[in-house]
């Protein structure tokens, strides 16, 4: 009888640890599957360098202490300061769900004058070593860290990589073998073949993305690696790697191996795709392919890890791109689709003319180029990003933050993903004194300064936007509405998941009522998003208080 009652003792301690592991795996399932949509990402754009510097041992690593020009040295922001800004909630409290990052790897130790002043890589843009990690950001494991931190609070992060060209020319960068680069002619843009075989300016060498020879490894990286202790271990990844791959060992294969590298060991969700017009479609073909490849090894080497099974994204800068003229791009010499060499999506150049047409007008703009783009080539849906205003871009939306709060509206509530331009949500400024060219583009993010009104006005916009695909990829529907501003509901129906929203954007402040039932039928309760109330439904109508030209209708 004593056997019999131990043997029951276990078998109920047994029968409870597997439903305390069933309840483990159910909340992990849970995670792991949190519905996310790419065509609608609220996705947060930064510069490394320029947004918070969480580690101050790295500031003087590599000796870049001779004199700049105003903003084109390196400030110190780093992977830790991101890091700290993910676990303090701050892109959760923007509703960001995906995180843009400049590219992290080795960037040239010397400077150049472009007759800009003085400038050192502090934007990511000139490699070095593409196999390495810039120690003034960090570590590669800091950087995993990153990506392990940022995947805990359901936000993807998007690397930016380079492929057609390296860092220019300083006493400390020598140029690659000429079998790997071209130092000139300049691109002239004639057609397609004079944006591609060409450098984009004078001393940045240009990698022979056409080249079907295959090379050695340049003197300086064998030499780098092994004084660096690496080097065997570089070798045998890549010959592992061409072996697999078939490819052959031509210059724009070796970077194919080393970029997408960081989608095989560090799992980021994908890549935005730095000067697509300038490298061949045959090229970019092979180089997504690699990429997803890459990352889908990620995943099956780090099964606990991975928070969603979402392909690995592809997003292109194709400079001059604007979605209106849906998927194809315009040479001289004839129309490309870039999207058919594995692109998913396109920044898109567009928006910042159009978001100065009235609301009604730009919404509806936007909802009739994102159901082009999924349906040009039905089995090839495509997407597109909007902005309003970049690290590189001269001519934003609103130069002189004047605009801030219809900025944030007309971004976060058009149709497409949307790109927050680290900045924009406590209005940056984009015109600092003392500065030439770009820099005025790239100062330091101060996270004490700025309008809280407004950040407040964004961060509202970007939760809801976050809760809601139907903001950004729902069908959209304009309602009668007398007077300024405009009214729309937004419905959204993919992959088993729905979603409705009603949306005012640019009415006047003050009470206003709204006939609900068309979008609502069945809701004896609303709430307003925007403004954080409970709203009773009347006779299928609500009377709801707009602030700021906002309504931000949804189910309780």
């Amino acid at each position: 009888m004593k056997h019999f009652f131990y043997l029951l003792l276990i078998a109920i301690a047994f029968i409870s640890c597997k439903e305390n592991e069933n309840k483990a795996q159910e909340k992990v399932v849970e995670k792991e599957h949190a519905y996310f949509d790419w065509s609608a990402a609220n996705v947060y754009f930064l510069l490394t360098d320029r947004f918070n510097n969480g580690d101050t041992s790295n500031d003087k690593i590599i000796d870049r202490s001779k004199e700049t020009g105003k903003l084109r040295g390196f400030e110190g922001g780093d992977f830790a300061g991101i890091i700290e800004k993910i676990d303090e909630g701050y892109f959760t409290d923007l509703g960001v769900n995906a995180i843009w990052l400049t590219p992290i790897w080795e960037q040239i130790h010397g400077g150049v004058d472009e007759g800009t002043g003085f400038t050192y890589a502090f934007h990511g843009y000139w490699a070095k070593d593409w196999t390495a990690v810039e120690p003034s950001y960090g570590t590669m494991e800091e950087f995993k860290t990153l990506v392990e931190k940022a995947h805990e609070k359901d936000i993807r992060i998007l690397l930016d990589v380079v492929i057609n060209h390296t860092g220019p020319v300083t006493d400390q960068d020598p140029v690659w073998p000429e079998e790997w680069v071209r130092t000139g002619p300049g691109c002239s843009y004639q057609d397609q073949a004079t944006a591609v075989t060409c450098t984009l300016t004078n001393n940045l060498p240009d990698i022979k993305t056409e080249s079907t020879e295959e090379v050695d490894l340049p003197e300086h990286l064998v030499a780098k690696w092994k004084k660096e202790g690496r080097y065997e271990q570089e070798i045998k990844e890549l010959n592992d790697f061409f072996a697999k791959s078939g490819l052959k060992r031509t210059p724009v294969n070796y970077i194919i191996k080393w970029v997408t590298d960081y989608a095989r060991e560090t799992g980021v969700d994908g890549f935005r795709i730095d000067t697509v017009k300038h490298v061949e479609e045959s090229i970019w073909a092979t180089f997504n392919e690699q990429a997803k490849l890459a990352y889908e090894q990620w995943k099956e080497n780090n099964p606990s890890k991975t928070i969603h099974d979402d392909d690995f994204f592809i997003l292109g800068e194709l400079y001059g791109y604007s979605a209106v003229n849906g998927r194809s791009y315009g040479f001289s010499s004839g129309d490309v689709d870039y999207f058919d060499s594995g692109y998913d999506a396109m920044i898109d150049f567009g928006f910042k003319y159009f978001a100065n047409e009235d609301y009604q007008k730009l919404f509806k703009k936007y909802d009739s180029i994102r159901k082009i783009l999924l349906t040009e080539k039905p089995n090839d849906p495509v997407y597109f990003m909007n902005y309003i205003s970049s690290h590189d871009d001269g001519q934003p939306f609103d130069p002189r933050r004047e605009r801030a709060m219809e900025s944030a509206t007309k971004l976060m509530l058009s149709p497409g993903m949307s790109q927050i331009y680290y900045g924009d949500e406590n209005a940056r400024s984009l015109d600092v004194e003392g500065t030439v060219g770009d820099a005025t583009l790239r100062s330091v993010m101060d996270f004490d300064k700025g309008n809280q009104e407004i950040l407040k006005h964004w961060q509202q916009l970007g939760k809801f936007r976050n809760e809601h695909q139907s903001v950004g990829a729902g069908e959209h529907f304009s309602l009668a509405q007398e007077g300024e501003g405009t009214l729309a509901a937004r419905f959204y129906n993919k992959n088993g998941h729905e979603d409705i929203v009603l949306i005012g954007a640019g009415l006047p402040d003050g009470l206003m009522e709204i006939d609900v039932i068309k979008v609502f039928p069945k809701a004896k309760r609303l709430r307003n998003a925007y403004t954080i109330k409970k709203l009773p439904v009347v006779n299928g109508k609500v009377t709801v208080m707009v602030k700021n030209g906002v309504v931000l209708l949804e189910k309780m």
